[in-house]
């Protein structure tokens, strides 16, 4: 068996919330066809070169509640599975200096954990291939990153189930050229706007909110609704 997993991160400090962390994981066999059925779609509501929840507005906010359609359709149908991390602002104190720690140290817990990868059948090998959407940090912490992931193979709870992971095939990539790594930057956008109070902003001497905050609201709510389908 051989499965993909896309990862990203938003709002590394927020007011109530923190450390967002989100993952999609999909196995190899179901990939070519939802990545077909996204990609296409995506083109037919001429929402640009990219998905990405900062870029929702009044005008879009129907093509971007149609893509959340179709990707959580593919969730319900088990050929999707997503994940999301974050921690709570008020209980996290992190000492001077020691962001970039804090970071890649969050990070590793979340793919180490989310996913139940130590719960695999395992009747024949796992193989994982990583693709995180560009890791803000210098080239030897994300080199190290990269070694601790792939060592997660060499736990026992690990090599029980055969899970099988190559340093070679845990890429950083362009988001761009991913439409689930963009679904996901969506619904890891909406949850980190929503539990941080952000859809309630108002723009400085202004007695209301801005269209593209109200949008934002609206496919929030959308996403939400499928998400308690």
């Amino acid at each position: 068996m051989r499965y993909y997993v896309w990862c990203d991160e938003s709002i590394e400090k927020g007011k109530y919330f923190s450390d967002f962390y989100g993952g999609v994981i999909i196995n190899k066999e179901d990939f070519e066809e939802i990545n077909n059925e996204l990609t296409s779609l995506v083109l037919s509501f001429n929402l640009g070169s990219e998905l990405k929840w900062t870029k929702i507005n009044h005008y879009q906010e129907k093509g971007y509640m149609g893509m959340m359609d179709l990707f959580f359709k593919y969730i319900k149908e088990g050929k999707l599975k997503i994940r999301i991390m974050f921690t709570e602002t008020k209980h996290n104190a992190t000492p001077q200096g020691k962001s970039d720690e804090k970071f890649l140290l969050l990070y590793y817990q979340f793919i180490k954990h989310a996913f139940g990868f130590q719960f695999m059948d395992n009747t024949e090998t796992n193989h994982i291939e990583f693709f995180f959407d560009d890791i803000p940090q210098q080239y030897e912490k994300r080199k190290n990153f990269k070694e601790f992931i792939c060592n997660l193979q060499d736990l026992p709870e690990f090599q029980k189930v055969k899970v099988a992971i190559k340093i070679d095939e845990i890429l950083e990539v362009q988001s761009h050229k991913h439409i689930l790594l963009q679904c996901l930057d969506v619904v890891l956008g909406a949850m980190a706007t929503k539990l941080n109070k952000l859809h309630l902003i108002k723009p400085e001497g202004q007695r209301k909110r801005g269209k593209r905050t109200i949008a934002k609201e609206k496919v929030f709510k959308h996403i939400l609704a499928r998400w308690r389908y």
